[in-house]
């Protein structure tokens, strides 16, 4: 009866008007910061999962570090990331975008991309969880790979990932599945090579056969540099052949 009751309750205090204010306007709450080798958006591999060697980690505000919101946690292979894309930020959006993998000169409708320059500038990201480690200062760390996040990027939400409901094989990926496995071949030759750490090389090989340019240059003698990992590496493309030409330490 008392549960009857306080649902009455609740139904008088959110009267239509009320109501229809908490569905116009949701403020959301940043819980964690991811950290990543990217300290700019250039290089970013278009998808999560894309590159399953990049490594990151989440770090919690200290609102939310307390270790009983994560029990349980520790059973899944897979998250969901509900983030912002907190370098996109716009006060008016577009409802054409042109995806980078079309040549950036096709126009697709923003609902059918996942363009950043959205209405509401959320991303979501599937990612696998290496393993869950509870620091002295920082409470409950989640160590991730395959993320497509930018260094510092706000995380507003994590949710398991459910295979049985999650994932589905048949699904159509629309004008996308054409340019899926869109790679390019990598010449990173040793005396650049040797300069990244050991344990980062196999990562920023694949995010550079990724193709990190825009797909409208195709200028073969122009040098590009994706910053990762405290390097610069700067290279060339030439008939999808991406090589390698100098790497330098970044500034601290």
């Amino acid at each position: 009866m008392e549960f009857n009751l306080d649902r009455q309750q609740t139904r008088k205090e959110l009267r239509p008007s009320n109501r229809e204010d908490l569905r116009t306007e949701q403020p959301l709450k940043m819980i964690a910061r991811i950290h990543t080798d990217f300290p700019t958006k250039f290089g970013i591999p278009r998808q999560s999962g894309l590159v399953e060697t990049l490594k990151g980690k989440l770090v919690f505000e200290p609102e939310y570090r307390n270790p009983d919101a994560f029990r349980g946690l520790e059973g899944f292979s897979h998250l969901w990331l509900i983030w912002g894309f907190s370098e996109a930020l716009r006060d008016t959006w577009s409802p054409m975008v042109k995806p980078p993998r079309l040549g950036g000169n096709k126009r697709m409708g923003v609902f059918a991309t996942r363009s950043p320059f959205r209405p509401n500038s959320i991303g979501l990201s599937s990612v696998k969880l290496d393993k869950i480690e509870l620091e002295s200062e920082l409470g409950p760390v989640l160590y991730i790979t395959g993320a497509d996040l930018m260094d510092g990027t706000p995380i507003y939400d994590i949710k398991p990932y459910l295979p049985y409901t999650d994932s589905h094989p048949e699904a159509i990926g629309g004008f996308a599945d054409p340019v899926k496995d869109y790679e390019l071949e990598v010449v990173f030759p040793e005396q650049w090579l040797s300069m990244i750490p050991d344990d980062k090389r196999e990562a920023l090989i694949g995010v550079l056969a990724q193709d990190p340019r825009p797909s409208y240059q195709q200028d073969p003698n122009r040098i590009y540099g994706v910053e990762f990992a405290g390097y610069d590496t700067r290279f060339t493309v030439k008939e999808n052949v991406l090589t390698v030409c100098e790497v330098e330490p970044l500034m601290k």
